[in-house]
């Protein structure tokens, strides 16, 4: 069973979504300077690359990252095609799919284009899925919604209403998928965020592949 790796590699070029931290990776021990081991000093923001939103990204007292339940995180998943003309996941293309009970959605849209060259840096006109096509996704029992970009939010929100509702939900958000080598249809989903236990529990990077299921 092929299985695809849809996550972003973390590096200085990969853009980082306006008013995070930039991603610095640096060699804090080095073998080539008689050091016994190479070591790595990594810094960058919980919602660097690909990453989980925790309700607690947005809700008061919501759920952290670290407790986020595996059976939300692992299992079936439907990838969905978005037209490149799409630019707004609204409520009218919600009403036309039909999700045949699957609780994990995963959209592919123009965005996954956006990363065959990530030194041309943020993209601020990335398809984004508004407050109306979240409200149809939680009552249709989804329970983890994934988007080819950094945000499931429209740039500049002012009250960031798809965020609230999804995860006031409990709805899982899993955010900066790469989504180029792989076609719509039914996948096994594996996203592990890291298991951070600090900070504010709001979310974390994680390493997420889809398994075809035969």
């Amino acid at each position: 069973m092929p299985i695809y790796d849809v996550s972003v590699p973390l590096s200085a070029s990969t853009p980082t979504y306006p008013g995070d931290p930039a991603i610095d990776i640096q060699k804090w021990l080095t073998l080539a300077n008689g050091d016994s081991a190479n070591v790595s000093l990594l810094h960058f923001g919980a919602h660097s690359g690909t990453h989980v939103d925790a309700p607690a990204h947005f809700i008061e007292g919501g759920a952290t990252v670290e407790s986020l339940s595996l059976q939300t995180l692992v299992g079936a998943a439907e990838v969905v095609m978005v037209p490149d003309d799409v630019r707004v996941i609204d409520e009218a293309f919600i009403s036309a799919q039909s999700f045949d009970g699957c609780q994990r959605i995963l959209f592919k849209t123009r965005n996954s284009n956006f990363w065959n060259n990530t030194k041309e840096g943020f993209h601020t006109d990335y398809t984004y899925i508004d407050p109306g096509a979240a409200t149809l996704l939680v009552g249709s029992g989804i329970k983890l919604v994934g988007i080819d970009y950094l945000s499931v939010e429209q740039f500049q929100s002012e009250k960031f209403e798809t965020h609230h509702i999804l995860l006031s939900n409990g709805v899982v958000i899993l955010e900066g998928l790469d989504l180029r080598k792989v076609a719509a249809g039914a996948y096994e989903l594996f996203c592990l965020p890291l298991k951070i236990a600090g900070g504010s529990g709001d979310g974390a990077p994680a390493r997420a592949i889809l398994r075809t299921l035969s």
